[in-house]
This record gives C-alpha cells, sequence and structure tokens, in this order.
C-alpha cells in the first residue's frame, strides 16, 4: 500500500509538472484565441491537480497512511 501511495503521488507531481509545461508553451507561442483559450485550460488542468494531490495528501494522514514527523529523523 505504501508504495502505491507513492506512485500515485509522483504521478499526480509528473502531471502537474507536464501541465505546467503545456501552459508555459501556450504562454510562449501566444499566436491567436486558441492558445490563450489552451493555456487556460493547461492551468485549470494545473490548479485541479494541485488541489486533488493536497486533498489525498490530507486524506492520507487522516486515515493514517502516512504521518508527519521531525527534521530529526
Amino acid at each position: 500500500m505504501d508504495k502505491l501511495f507513492s506512485l500515485l503521488v509522483v504521478c499526480a507531481l509528473a502531471a502537474i509538472v507536464l501541465s505546467l509545461g503545456a501552459g508555459l508553451f501556450h504562454l510562449a507561442r501566444g499566436r491567436d484565441e486558441e492558445d490563450s483559450r489552451k493555456l487556460a485550460r493547461a492551468l485549470t488542468i494545473r490548479i485541479a491537480l494541485s488541489l486533488a494531490l493536497f486533498a489525498l495528501l490530507i486524506a492520507a494522514w487522516y486515515f493514517g497512511l502516512i504521518s508527519p514527523h521531525g527534521l530529526g529523523r
């Protein structure tokens, strides 16, 4: 279960970075209205994925799948 959760978190982070990259691409290209819509969609997806990852981490902490620890460990 621990490996599956770690894999899920890594995949979510990779999807967030890919969405951010897509947004950067459409921002840099920025030729027409279509690029503007694609930029907004990519950034909306990034925000949704970030919120979902945050909710997943909070739920995992609540159910005891992960536990916070200090810096000394």
